[in-house]
């Protein structure tokens, strides 16, 4: 597939952006797709953008991630790479049985509207009733299965995965910081998993149609994805996710009013 580079650019800088802040980096794709007319995007394409997303949280957290490569010497790194282990095996599950009713039924704006809404209302009962007090050192194998549980619902276009893991990070009590971290390091896995999944398929059936709009877009999705994530930690330090909460009703409420009007098609 031949891509306009400034679709690419687009489409990366969407990516990347909503992948990590809680408002749905699959929502608002398929947003763009029905309304800005931008259809038939490549898997090839999505693959490509996904990885740019890896690199992002890979090259962030690069001193977890060295210090997690070499936790055979050290038992409390070790320990944290179990638990994002055991914190992917849910959504890896979900995603491989449900990929087909995702990829076809799901794929609707109305869902999208129905689950911003909702993780928004989710993520607003989370903020308000967190006791906020446990730090990223004390999550543990209850806390990463039950935010791996969450992951495994962001196979829902409009869910996001980093919302609905931050939400259910803090009921369990978790400081903002702390949710944000986990939900990103737990993402890497994930991530990249579904990016061999796709990968594997595209080079058994053969695929062309690569041109330079794929490096610019993995570049847009990379440097976007870094820059959510570097400004997210810092927003929490002193912010709530309130504002997300409205975008997420405002960003519904509009699309749900251009739906029932039939203005755009």
């Amino acid at each position: 597939m031949i891509m306009n580079p400034v679709d690419a650019v687009m489409l990366g800088i969407l990516q990347g952006a909503t992948e990590f802040l809680p408002v749905s980096s699959s929502g608002h794709l398929i947003l763009a797709e029905y309304f800005l007319g931008l259809k038939d995007v490549s898997i090839v394409f999505d693959v490509t953008l996904h990885m740019g997303t890896l690199l992002a949280v890979l090259y962030y957290f690069r001193e977890d991630w060295k210090a997690m490569a070499g936790s055979l010497v050290n038992q409390r790194d070790a320990r944290l790479l179990f638990l994002l282990i055991l914190g992917t095996i849910p959504g890896a599950i979900f995603g491989f049985f449900l990929e087909d009713i995702v990829s076809t039924v799901l794929r609707s704006p109305w869902v999208v509207v129905s689950t911003l809404s909702g993780v928004a209302l989710l993520l607003f009962a989370a903020e308000r009733m967190s006791r906020q007090n446990r730090t990223f050192e004390r999550i543990g194998v209850r806390d990463a299965l039950v935010v791996g549980c969450a992951q495994a619902l962001a196979v829902v276009p409009g869910v996001s995965r980093s919302g609905i893991t931050m939400t259910a990070a803090l009921f369990l009590g978790m400081e903002r910081q702390a949710a944000a971290k986990f939900s990103f390091l737990l993402s890497a896995p994930i991530i990249a998993g579904a990016g061999f999944y796709e990968g594997l398929k595209l080079f058994r059936h053969g695929f062309s149609g690569l041109d330079a709009s794929y490096l610019w877009g993995f570049l847009a999705a990379c440097i976007s994805g870094y820059l959510a994530i570097a400004f997210l930690m810092k927003f929490l330090v002193r912010h709530t996710f309130y504002p997300f909460v409205s975008y997420r009703l405002v960003l519904a409420g509009i699309v749900a009013i251009l739906l029932a009007g039939g203005g755009v098609q």
